[in-house]
C-alpha cells in the first residue's frame, strides 16, 4: 500500500500547499550522526556504504492558525504514555513543540499523539524530538495528511512514527540509513480503513498537485514524505 499527493477545492490552505514556496537546502543528517555516538545501532549503520543523505526542498506556508496550545507535562500526557527517562531527556522542549503543533489547527491528528510518537526506545537508545528548527517541516507534512483524511472522511489519524534522531533510526528494524524520518519531514500513519483505500485516494490527490513526495504501503500503515520527488514503494 502507498500513500501520496492531493490538492481539493480552493481553500486558503489548498492553494497555500499547492503554490508552495520552497525552501532548498542539504540537512547535514551526517552531522546529527554525533548524537548515535556509542549508539551500537549507529555505529553499525555508520558503516554502511554509499548512505544517500537526505537533501530537502520543503514548502512553507503563509498562512497564520491562531495558538491553541495547552500546558504540554507528564500529567496532561497522561503518566502512563510519557516515559519518565524520555521526560527528563526531551521534557524542556515538549511543551513548545506541542504548542507550535496545536497552533496547526489540525482535526483529525492529534498533537499530543505526534508528541507522544517520539517518546520511543529501542533497548537502551531512545528517540528524541526533533531539532526545533526543523519543527515546520513536520506541519507541512502533517497538513497534507490531514488533507488525505479529510478526503477519506476519516476523523482520526493514528500516528505510528514521524521524526527519529539517527542513533534510533539506525536501530530500527528495515529502516534505511538515509531515511526521510531523520528530515523531519516523513509520517508512518494507520487509517481506520483498508489500507487500499488508503493508498488510491492518496495516489490521486498527489496525482492532483496537492504534494510531491515518497509514499510507501506496508500491510498495516503507510509511509508519506515530502521530499519534492514522487517515489513509490
Amino acid at each position: 500500500m502507498i500513500f501520496f499527493d492531493e490538492p481539493t477545492a480552493p481553500e486558503i490552505f489548498e492553494s497555500q500547499l499547492t503554490h508552495r514556496r520552497g525552501v532548498l537546502g542539504a540537512l547535514g543528517l551526517a552531522g546529527l550522526g554525533i548524537i548515535a555516538g556509542a549508539s551500537p545501532c549507529a555505529a553499525a549503520t555508520s558503516r554502511k556504504k554509499g548512505a544517500a543523505i537526505p537533501k530537502v526542498s520543503i514548502p512553507t506556508s503563509s498562512g497564520s492558525t491562531a495558538n491553541r496550545s495547552v500546558p504540554f507535562t507528564p500529567a496532561a500526557a497522561a503518566p502512563a504514555d510519557l516515559p519518565e527517562e524520555w521526560a527528563i531527556r526531551n521534557g524542556s522542549l515538549a511543551n513548545d513543540y506541542l504548542r507550535y503543533l496545536n497552533s496547526l489547527g489540525l482535526q483529525r491528528i492529534s498533537a499530543k499523539q505526534v508528541v507522544l510518537s517520539h517518546a520511543k526506545s529501542k533497548g537502551a537508545v531512545w528517540n528524541s524530538l526533533p531539532p526545533k528548527v526543523w519543527w515546520k517541516r513536520m506541519g507541512y507534512t502533517l497538513r497534507v495528511v490531514e488533507r488525505i483524511a479529510r478526503e477519506m472522511n476519516v476523523s482520526q489519524v493514528e500516528v505510528i512514527s514521524a521524526y527519529r534522531s539517527p542513533a534510533y533510526n539506525a536501530c530500527c528494524a528495515g529502516a534505511r540509513a538515509g531515511s526521510w524520518h531523520q528530515a523531519n519531514i516523513a509520517l508512518d500513519v494507520k487509517f481506520p480503513v483498508r489500507a487500499s483505500q488508503v493508498t488510491a485516494t492518496a495516489r490521486q490527490l498527489r496525482d492532483l498537485g496537492l504534494f510531491k513526495g515518497g509514499v510507501g504501503g506496508y500491510w498495516n500503515f503507510t509511509h508519506i514524505d515530502v521530499r519534492g520527488q514522487n517515489i513509490n514503494w
